[in-house]
């Protein structure tokens, strides 16, 4: 028990460091080791209240939203409402109508980000397929949404009440939503962007399936197990989203151009995480403003955790953090340009 108390101890004064060097106000993680879980919470939720995080404070998840639709996509495949390989067009309407390729896109595409199209469009990268889709990887927010389109349809239901009839209920994650809730008013983190400064606080009132996502590390945390364990879904389809699908390009994770990029050694992409094969890990990050994520699980041995920071310098310190609890080569790392 004092070896237990003392290694809490060092590993508490480790991320505090980290956080101060990298000027992160706040932190909520989940960790698990073997058969043991725990939340530990450090910093505050604002640097202008100075009001402490704790176990329950609500963060922006950001693109840790993607796997959590990914795994209602995958439970509609498993009741048989949705065909992963059948054209989203079919359910969801052209998604550009004077691109073809883009009613071609299918679900597997979507949650293997090789849809070609961008990640987000903007004046000088229009909406789009810039490459046949499923093809290769280039990562794309903006065909979780046109999925999103989909799955409302099929089901009949906004996203939120989805997710929360499918993956929140049945796994008691009762601080998450995809919509803000009034009662996160009282316990939530607040952004900070590089300088430190405030971020106003983001309460979306739609579902967003690539971002939108609020909830706490336990929450989150009790995601991470179900999907080291493959719950709620069958056998099929719990080894399938952690099946490679396709590499991932050198060093970035948007990669449009025409001409095919060379590819990342170590990291590829299934059907809602990235994956690092060798060691048997997945993966996922997450970024909104003011506010980072990231989460990092074996499930051959149970060991996982998952990190909340309320600031856009939050990612800089996850190599610490790997180092310590989850030590080893890790390719997703220096994909993300995140290495030490």
């Amino acid at each position: 028990m004092r070896n237990l108390r003392s290694k809490k101890k060092i590993l508490d004064t480790h991320i505090s460091e980290l956080m101060k060097s990298a000027s992160v106000p706040g932190l909520s993680i989940f960790i698990a080791e073997g058969g043991s879980e725990e939340i530990r919470a450090f910093g505050v939720r604002s640097i202008e209240t100075g009001a402490l995080v704790n176990s329950a404070t609500v963060f922006e998840a950001a693109s840790l939203s993607k796997p959590v639709v990914a795994h209602v996509a995958l439970q509609l495949a498993d009741d048989g409402k949705l065909d992963l390989d059948e054209p989203l067009s079919r359910l969801a309407g052209p998604l550009v109508p004077l691109d073809p390729a883009s009613a071609t896109i299918t679900a597997r595409h979507v949650l293997s980000h090789t849809t070609g199209l961008p990640n987000w469009r903007h004046s000088d990268v229009p909406l789009r397929t810039y490459f046949p889709p499923g093809s290769r990887f280039s990562y794309s927010g903006e065909g979780f949404v046109y999925l999103q389109s989909a799955l409302e349809s099929l089901a009949g239901d906004p996203l939120d009440v989805i997710v929360r009839r499918r993956v929140f209920e049945p796994l008691g994650m009762r601080s998450s939503s995809f919509i803000w809730r009034d009662s996160f008013n009282d316990n939530a983190a607040f952004g900070h962007d590089r300088e430190g400064n405030i971020e106003d606080k983001f309460k979306p009132d739609r579902a967003n399936a690539a971002f939108s996502l609020h909830t706490t590390a336990g929450d989150y945390g009790k995601f991470v197990v179900a999907a080291m364990d493959g719950a709620l879904l069958s056998e099929r389809a719990a080894r399938l989203w952690m099946e490679p699908q396709v590499p991932t390009p050198n060093g970035r994770f948007e990669a449009l151009e025409s001409t095919p990029p060379d590819t990342e050694t170590g990291v590829y992409w299934g059907l809602g995480w990235g994956l690092e094969p060798d060691v048997k890990t997945f993966f996922h990050w997450g970024a909104n403003p003011g506010m980072t994520s990231f989460v990092l699980a074996t499930p051959a041995g149970r060991n996982a955790f998952v990190a909340f920071m309320n600031s856009d310098l939050g990612l800089n310190i996850v190599p610490g953090i790997v180092e310590r609890i989850m030590p080893g080569q890790h390719p997703a790392l220096s994909w993300l340009g995140l290495s030490r």
